[in-house]
């Protein structure tokens, strides 16, 4: 495994900040806490998949030899500490989690602190285990847990993790974590916050409280009720214009003719029943939800749509998606890519489930399970980290800052095979260890770039 989540950790002063909080050990011998917290992150960043993994890095001596180890936690006694975790014992990890998170922050300029985007949505981790404890059955017919996720969009983090029954709605809890996190954001600085989610996450019973207090922007789904319908109906021709999408990217050399579209050509042939977008318009009218005191503003965008059978057209949709907001600045066209851009945390979640496997549950109960998501979430966190602590000053300033945020947006297995699986000898001796890379790769000058920034103090 690379030296760089090793470093970084010991630079950040990880370890001494979980065994300072975190008590669950009568005895440490031979392990802290921090030991086993650390050795489930480390354990994925070096390409485990599950807990039973653990026994190949422990009988691993270059794993071992990497770390500066004599030996590691196996998949038993790990399983063993995630089932002595409390709730509050839970919420303790993650908050030393964030106190780390915050001394990343300070590292970053002052553009940085501009406005903070806090997202939330849950999503079901199966299991086809038939002992566990807090499992349920959903509305889809899914075995297993609901967890939470709040992630700050910004830098694709997830700030709390809350592990849920399988068959809680989404929404359930996630209020309370959108004011732990606005406070979080606000230590750190952020001048304006903004929270997003979808139509789950709309929660009226709060917006006039968030809208009060002066920083917190929000954009969120409301569901398409009838009387929502009415009112967009009721707008005048004037009130609605064209919603313009923007380009997806740029393109920096000569354009390409597009390449035929064979799942298109396959539905006409066998006249497949087919959905065409053929425009869209947005428009806005004030409202007060039933839970709230206040009017906000609820952006519409009205899709017409064409039902088509093989070649053949069969009639003409048209479909409402709604937007309630306290922005009353931003151009409506604005609001909804705001509001589009919030499924960028599907992505997230998805790494955190195929990539990282930290969305999994290796334990046998709702507790010891949601322990283990939180502290594998922390090998994500790790590579965050390492993103964010890159310098961006210099010469080559402007490179630099992309490849910062090519690093940050890169998925887990890309990211690992780039910084993690450098082909390396490990020497350990005379009370250091000597990484000598036997191979080169394009990440590399990355790689020794961050190994440079770590040398040098942090910013209080």
């Amino acid at each position: 495994m690379g030296a760089t989540p090793v470093v970084l950790a010991k630079k950040l002063g990880l370890a001494e900040a979980i065994d300072r909080r975190l008590h669950l050990l009568k005895i440490h011998l031979p392990y802290h806490e921090s030991d086993h917290v650390l050795n489930i992150a480390y354990n994925l960043l070096a390409g485990g998949a599950c807990l039973e993994h653990l026994e190949l890095r422990r009988n691993d001596e270059v794993y071992l030899d990497a770390l500066g180890a004599r030996r590691i936690p196996d998949p038993t006694t790990a399983g063993d500490f995630c089932r002595r975790f409390t709730p509050s014992d839970i919420a303790t990890l993650e908050e030393v989690f964030n106190e780390i998170r915050l001394k990343v922050w300070r590292q970053q300029g002052d553009a940085f602190f501009d406005e903070a985007i806090i997202e939330a949505d849950g999503t079901m981790v199966e299991t086809t285990g038939e002992c566990k404890q807090g499992m349920d059955v959903n509305h889809k017919g899914q075995w297993g847990y609901h967890p939470l996720m709040v992630s700050l969009a910004n830098t694709n983090e997830p700030l709390y993790l809350v592990n849920r029954s399988g068959n809680r709605p989404s929404h359930e809890g996630a209020a309370g974590y959108f004011d732990k996190a606005i406070a979080l954001c606000r230590r750190a600085g952020f001048r304006q916050i903004t929270l997003r989610g979808d139509t789950d996450f709309t929660q009226t019973a709060h917006l006039d409280r968030w809208d009060e207090q002066g920083d917190v922007r929000f954009v969120f789904g409301i569901d398409a009720m009838s009387n929502l319908y009415e009112m967009a109906e009721n707008l005048p021709h004037q009130a609605w214009k064209q919603l313009r999408r923007r380009a997806r990217y740029e393109v920096k050399t000569t354009p390409r003719a597009r390449p035929e579209n064979v799942k298109e050509q396959i539905v006409k042939e066998r006249e497949f029943k087919n959905i065409h977008l053929a425009k869209e318009y947005v428009a806005e009218f004030e409202y007060s939800p039933t839970l709230c005191k206040r009017t906000y503003r609820v952006v519409v965008v009205w899709k017409d749509l064409e039902v088509t059978k093989g070649q053949k057209k069969l009639f003409d949709d048209s479909k409402c998606f709604f937007y309630i907001t306290n922005d009353s600045e931003a151009p409506a066209e604005e609001i909804v890519f705001d509001a589009n851009d919030r499924c960028n945390q599907e992505n997230l979640i998805q790494q955190q489930k195929e990539g990282v496997r930290s969305l999994t549950a290796p334990v046998d109960n709702l507790l010891s399970n949601w322990a283990y998501m939180v502290m594998a979430s922390l090998a994500w966190s790790l590579k965050a980290w390492t993103a964010l602590l890159l310098p961006e000053t210099g010469r080559w300033k402007e490179r630099r800052r992309a490849e910062k945020q090519t690093l940050l947006k890169m998925d887990f297995v890309t990211f690992r095979n780039a910084i993690i699986n450098m082909p390396a000898q490990i020497v350990r001796g005379g009370r250091q260890i000597v990484y000598r890379l036997l191979s080169w790769n394009r990440w590399q000058q990355v790689f020794f770039r961050l190994l440079d920034q770590l040398r040098l103090p942090l910013v209080c």
